[in-house]
Order: C-alpha cells, then sequence, then structure tokens
C-alpha cells in the first residue's frame, strides 16, 4: 500500500506494493484524470496556478495533516510494515476493522500501543485461546456484596483499539461474539446494551504457518472485515533498525510516554471519520466499484465472489484515501490501492484453480486489469 501523501509515489503508478505479490506490477490501465467537476476545473487552472492541479481542498487539509502527523509519531518506534500502517488508518478512518495474516514478532502489539497513543485512544489486547469463552471478552455481570445486586463488569472489548491476536485459535462461539460487537458497537448482557467506546478498531491476527489448535473463521465473518493485510518479514535494512531501537532493554511504556506524543483525541478521530464520509464519488467511479465487485462473481477461477459489502468497503476506503491526499473527490487510483486486501479474504478459489496452485492476490490482479478504468 502506497502512501498518498506529497513527496511520495501516488497510487496508481505506485499501487505496485499492495496490489502485485512479489513485487511483480500490475499494469493495470490508470487514469490521473479525475472523475469530478473539482478535479476539471483544476486541470482546467493548471495553466495558471500549478498548485491547483493537484486537486487540493482546504476542507480536508485537517485529515491530510492528521494522517502525515500520526504516520511520523508511529515510525519513531514502530519500523517499517507500511501496507500495515496505512492499511489500518485507512479502515480506522473509514470505520472498518482489519484482519492480519503474518507470523508471530513482528511488533503488532507494539504498533497498535504506539497507535494509540498518538491518537489518544485507549488500546487493549486478547491472547485467544481454545478455552476462551464469549464473556471472557464482553465482560459479564458481577454479584455486588455491598448493594446485594448484580452489576456489570466491562470486559476488554471496551476499548478503542483492540488487538484479537490468534483469534483463530478460540472457538466459534466466541469468534460470533466479537464479531458482533464489531457489527453493532454494543454488548448486550441480560437485555441490556453497552456500547463500546468510539472510534472502535479491531485488529485481528492469524498465524498462516500453524494450523493444529485453530477454528478457520467461516466465510460469513470473514467478510465482517474491511482488509485482510498480508504481513511479511522486513527487509534487511529495516530489521536492523529494529535491532538498534529496541535491544536497549529501555521499558516500552517509558518510551512510549517520552518519544510519541499524543497529536488527537478520540472526539477529533470521529470528526475526522465523518469529514472523510463526505468525499464526492462521481457516478462513473461507483460504476467502476460495481463492475470490480461483481467481475468477482463470474470469474472463472473463483468459486464464490465478493458480496455487496465489498463495494461499501471499496468506496469508504476511497473516500479516506482521498482525504488522507487532500482531495474532496476520489479516482480510480484510490480504489485500485485498496482493491487486493479489501477482496481477498472475499472470493474463494474453485477446486479447479487451487488444484492448479493459483493464487487470490493473482486472479485477482488478472481481473482488474481488464475492467476499463472511466476517464471522465
Amino acid at each position: 500500500m502506497t502512501d498518498p501523501t506529497p513527496g511520495n509515489t501516488q497510487a496508481g503508478s505506485g499501487s505496485d506494493d499492495l496490489l502485485a505479490p512479489h513485487g511483480t506490477s500490475v499494469n493495470a490501465p490508470t487514469t490521473s484524470t479525475t472523475t469530478s467537476t473539482t478535479a476539471s476545473t483544476a486541470t482546467a487552472a493548471a495553466a495558471t496556478d500549478p498548485v491547483a492541479f493537484q486537486g487540493k481542498s482546504e476542507r480536508f487539509e485537517p485529515v491530510e495533516r492528521l494522517y502525515q502527523a500520526v504516520s511520523a509519531e508511529v515510525a519513531k518506534l514502530y519500523v517499517g510494515q507500511d501496507e500495515l500502517v496505512l492499511g489500518t488508518l485507512t479502515a480506522l478512518f473509514s470505520g472498518g476493522h482489519v484482519l492480519i495474516e503474518s507470523v508471530p514478532g513482528l511488533g503488532k502489539t507494539l504498533f497498535v500501543r504506539t497507535l494509540g497513543r498518538a491518537l489518544g485512544c485507549d488500546f487493549g489486547r486478547i491472547q485467544f485461546t481454545a478455552d476462551l469463552m464469549p464473556s471472557d471478552i464482553t465482560g459479564a455481570p458481577v454479584f455486588d456484596m455491598q448493594k446485594s445486586e448484580f452489576r456489570f463488569r466491562p470486559g476488554p472489548v471496551f476499548t478503542q483499539l483492540l488487538l484479537a491476536d490468534e483469534i483463530n485459535r478460540s472457538p466459534a462461539k466466541t469468534h460470533a461474539a466479537l464479531l458482533e460487537i464489531m457489527q453493532e458497537y454494543r454488548v448486550t448482557i441480560d437485555g441490556t446494551s453497552h456500547v463500546v467506546p468510539q472510534p472502535f478498531l479491531v485488529m485481528a491476527t492469524q498465524n498462516p504457518l500453524e494450523s493444529e489448535g485453530t477454528y478457520n473463521l467461516p466465510e460469513a465473518q470473514l467478510d465482517r472485515f474491511m482488509f485482510k493485510l498480508k504481513v511479511d518479514y522486513p527487509n534487511e535494512a529495516q530489521e536492523a533498525e529494529i535491532l538498534k531501537l529496541h535491544s536497549k532493554q529501555v521499558n516500552l511504556n517509558e518510551r512510549l510516554e517520552n518519544e510519541v506524543r499524543t497529536i488527537t483525541d478520540p472526539e477529533t478521530v470521529r470528526k475526522m471519520i465523518q469529514l472523510c464520509g463526505t468525499v464526492n464519488v462521481e457516478d462513473a467511479l461507483v460504476d467502476y466499484i460495481n463492475k470490480i465487485v461483481r467481475a468477482t462473481r463470474s470469474w472463472p477461477a473463483f468459486h464464490i465472489g465478493a458480496s455487496p459489502r465489498a463495494g461499501l468497503a471499496l468506496m469508504q476506503c476511497a473516500r479516506t484515501l482521498a482525504g488522507f491526499g487532500g482531495r474532496d473527490y476520489a479516482i480510480p487510483d484510490d480504489v485500485v490501492e485498496v482493491a487486493i486486501p479489501a477482496l481477498r479474504h472475499r472470493v474463494q478459489l474453485s477446486a479447479e484453480a487451487e488444484i492448479e496452485g493459483r493464487d487470490v492476490d493473482e486472479e485477482l490482479l488478472a481481473m482488474i486489469r481488464g475492467i476499463e478504468v472511466p476517464r471522465d
């Protein structure tokens, strides 16, 4: 996933990191021509005002500045993994959740804690195990001896940034309890609803190397996640930087307190989420998103295609990426930027494709290449 801010490669010319596995180039037909009236005006004014060509909007400058500031603070302690950082922030500001497939030891807990510190949000972590019960994460009524009555004791899910570690190690009823909260943002105990604090983001992880003692998430539950991000080992330079930063036995709480600034608060984040929801998406871009989602249902290599919820995810995330870039309109490159992580867990390869050893990401890439990009 590429950084949408100025000074970095823009989506479309630089979306290979996200869309192309193992560094394969996308080569999809993209265009810098926007689908909105605002962009047309900016392009026409480019001859007299070069800044106008960038399509910036003063209304979305706070979103762009916040994204840049949060990314900078996270980078003080968390090295590399740009796709994870951008994907998580995009999901957060789009009102979604993230499923992360990665091996242990890549610093996901550190990332959540650093992100929570920068955003001024509460963070928590749940280690999922085979004996974890729904009440262990939601909370349960406890008897108050002094008042002779039951009172609700909130569980660890009552936070704002939640790391659900190795979610596939718990049984289905525990999955269901968490996924219900992700959808409805509340916990209902004994007929009483308890609302979880907003913003609320779940980062669920699963280990791709171990299958013993795990319970695969059903397709209907996978569909609740906005993104599925695949996180691999850092490169050589990044790993060397990690060794330098985190090998001095310095208390992590002190480092978070002294090195990472809190630059915003939950209320501001909620306002930025609402602002991102007002980004303009032209009808031509809506049709493009619709064609991508519907193509998954007829693609020969797929047994199951994406649901309409996938289209909603693409719409919301394209708006957020536009906001991160300071624009008040979305473009096709924003859609292409998020297409693979938004679709890879929502489609299933056919039996023939699995036998032939085909890869979901590569099939999605081939499919997207064949869909015409709107140019007006």
